[in-house]
């Protein structure tokens, strides 16, 4: 390969779940400015129009959603080589949704909406890697599966992240681990990212808990959502062809401290 296509995706086709949303459209749109086909398999579909995209209706909690989304990205898009797991399910977010409060049933959705999505996924993808000779996975992670959120920097904010969301994400990079070393005699790879502080600008406008954030980072700032486009576009690419099993912490610093 020439160090020049390192890490081109030309002939690669994506299919990425959450596609639409903040993080999943900029990492989309990195996806097919190195060439990639893209399916964007969400629940509403995205504002990137381009021919090197699909919109696939999925619903990554429903087992026959995703089958039904894979089937037609398969027929529309041809050999699928890397799956993309974005998307996750929240339940139980709030000031009042803490350990003492939360209730059953949010706490079996969030955990599920992170890591049993992903399952899923994963799960279904299998037959069309091995149709294709391999493939490539990369889960989506978060510092909060890796270290505990401080409750102090969310004070009255009403972003105070849920129980379930860290206990989610850390089966998340558990089960990146596990599917990396029991799919590797079918060469597929995978490998996760954990992405830190990345406020969606639209819906948080709390300057006094962005300034609290950024103060958790080593960097000083909090993450830009093209800033998740480099690591995914290394593990999405041949530049990683003797990575697996890894985790890639993509977090200012906020975990190294």
């Amino acid at each position: 390969m020439l160090m020049q296509n390192i890490f081109s995706l030309e002939g690669k086709n994506v299919i990425i779940t959450g596609g639409s949303g903040y993080l999943g459209s900029a990492i989309v749109e990195g996806l097919i400015a190195f060439g990639a086909c893209v399916g964007v398999a969400d629940i509403k579909p995205g504002n990137i129009e381009s021919p090197k995209v699909l919109f696939l209706d999925c619903n990554v909690g429903e087992t026959a959603s995703i089958r039904q989304c894979f089937k037609t990205a398969r027929q529309q898009l041809g050999p699928l080589h890397v799956l993309i797991n974005c998307a996750n399910i929240s339940a139980g977010a709030g000031p009042d949704k803490t350990v003492e409060q939360m209730s059953d049933e949010d706490w079996q959705k969030g955990v599920d909406g992170a890591v049993g999505s992903t399952f899923r996924c994963t799960r279904e993808i299998i037959p069309y890697f091995e149709e294709s000779g391999g493939g490539n996975i990369i889960n989506f992670g978060s510092m909060y599966g890796m270290v505990s959120p401080n409750p102090a920097i969310y004070g009255d904010s009403g972003a105070n992240n849920p129980p379930n969301y860290g206990a989610g994400k850390a089966a998340v990079l558990q089960f990146t681990r596990y599917c990396a070393g029991h799919l590797a005699g079918k060469n597929i790879r995978v490998n996760s990212v954990a992405p830190g502080p990345f406020p969606n600008p639209h819906f948080q406008q709390d300057d006094n808990f962005v300034k609290e954030l950024e103060q958790k980072t080593m960097l000083g700032r909090i993450g830009k959502a093209a800033e998740m486009v480099g690591p995914i576009l290394l593990l999405a690419s041949d530049a990683s062809s003797f990575m697996t099993g890894t985790n890639i912490v993509v977090d200012g610093g906020w975990t190294a401290w």
